[in-house]
């Protein structure tokens, strides 16, 4: 289902560190309202459904979450 390179798409060259950018990158990831968090949001819910179509969805977007 997922490709695995360990290669950037384009080249990242840092120049001068800014933590404040760096902060809400992170964040981005794995704060409140990130990646991580939509995953397993979505991961949790699927327990609920009722219907098995939907918990399906549930997984695959859970999972397609986690892959990003």
């Amino acid at each position: 289902m997922w490709q695995y390179e360990k290669k950037l798409q384009y080249p990242v060259n840092i120049k001068t560190p800014n933590a404040k950018l760096a902060k809400i990158i992170i964040s981005q990831l794995g704060g409140p309202d990130g990646e991580l968090s939509a995953s397993l949001r979505y991961l949790n819910q699927r327990y609920a459904m009722p219907y098995g179509e939907v918990k399906g969805l549930l997984t695959d977007i859970g999972t397609e979450e986690s892959a990003h």
